[in-house]
């Protein structure tokens, strides 16, 4: 068909609708791109330092410097830039591939941009290598690699402490690594905006967390209040759809009862509320308890004192559910997989329709 050309003029044709066939190789070209990208990063795995997240964390410092001046307005303005340019970049490199190049290499951009910001590798070596210390017995190394990890002091830890953290935390970095790019990434390619969405939600949740409280990357010029309650607002907003998406998936995947129970009765035990839900619905999915006192609101030593006095680890913080054990976290690893294969799953049957 002529969708298949690389004219101008066909395209815009295609992506109004005028022209059969348009709308459904777009989305095509999303599920395809999704796709690849992850067998890309299975395969071949992104390195920690990398020259495009070094050029973004440059960018976010040099925006802070510029622009963030005290006050509320100049809040908002330096995250407006240093959320909103990048991914204006992008859809303008796509849209430029898409209209005079021809959707082959659009595809080969998406799949590029995803292969950035999408993916299991760029945490999970983490999650490996704490199991596997668990596995064979030696604790004291697994609190090694999760105190390096989050940069937290884990030394005192009790085992099933150290499971739960593993758990929360690779939970929700599999939420913001996968689950919540797939989610704006999907919404902005079916409206023709390309790998806009995947871009747009990785840097809200990088300033959130550069900017943040008690962040200990930003040194020579520290962000302001106004811009710190900025970033945290408008990730709150962005996250809040892709996070119950995410609980919603582990759900369907895991113990669905259950989940939407603590979906809805003990997702405010979380200090995040997106954050909340995503744990809340995990625990109830695989029936382990999480919450409590987190690691990044009171020191290691001071955890370890109230686990030496008898503390009640069943407190009014925390979920229901069985006392963390290594098997959670292959649990958590088969409720992960199987909810990607029901995002796909869907994303493919989406595509089939739009094609047929």
């Amino acid at each position: 068909p002529c969708c298949a050309t690389s004219t101008a003029s066909c395209w815009r044709d295609c992506r109004r609708g005028g022209l059969p066939g348009g709308a459904a190789i777009i989305a095509a070209m999303s599920f395809f791109a999704i796709l690849f990208a992850l067998l890309i990063e299975q395969a071949r795995p992104l390195a920690r330092s990398n020259p495009i997240h070094a050029g973004l964390r440059a960018w976010a410092l040099s925006v802070c410097r510029s622009f963030d001046a005290g006050q509320s307005r100049h809040g908002w303005v330096a995250w407006s830039l240093a959320v909103l340019v990048p991914p204006a970049f992008v859809l303008a490199v796509h849209w430029a591939l898409l209209h005079w190049l021809g959707w082959p290499l659009a595809l080969l951009w998406s799949v590029a941009v995803l292969y950035l910001t999408l993916g299991f590798r760029q945490f999970s070596h983490h999650f490996t290598a704490i199991r596997d210390a668990l596995e064979d017995g030696d604790a004291a190394e697994a609190r090694a690699l999760l105190a390096r990890w989050k940069q937290v002091d884990a030394s005192e830890l009790p085992r099933s402490e150290i499971v739960r953290h593993v758990i929360e935390y690779s939970v929700i970095a599999a939420h913001r690594h996968v689950f919540g790019v797939l989610a704006w990434y999907s919404v902005f390619a079916a409206l023709g905006l390309g790998p806009t969405g995947a871009v747009l939600y990785r840097l809200a949740e990088f300033v959130a967390r550069y900017w943040g409280r008690g962040s200990r990357v930003v040194t020579a010029h520290p962000p302001s209040e106004s811009l710190q309650r900025a970033a945290e607002q408008a990730w709150m907003v962005i996250d809040w759809l892709p996070a119950r998406l995410t609980a919603m998936s582990f759900a369907v995947v895991g113990s669905f009862e259950e989940a939407i129970d603590g979906w809805r009765f003990h997702a405010q035990r979380f200090p995040n509320d997106n954050d909340g839900v995503v744990l809340a619905a995990t625990a109830g999915a695989i029936n382990v308890r999480l919450g409590g006192e987190a690691l990044r609101s009171r020191a290691g030593a001071e955890l370890a004192a109230d686990f030496e006095a008898g503390a009640d680890m069943a407190d009014s913080s925390s979920t229901p559910g069985r006392e963390p054990e290594v098997g959670h976290l292959r649990s958590v690893v088969g409720l992960v997989w199987r909810s990607v294969v029901v995002w796909m799953l869907l994303l493919a049957l989406l595509t089939l329709a739009r094609l047929l």
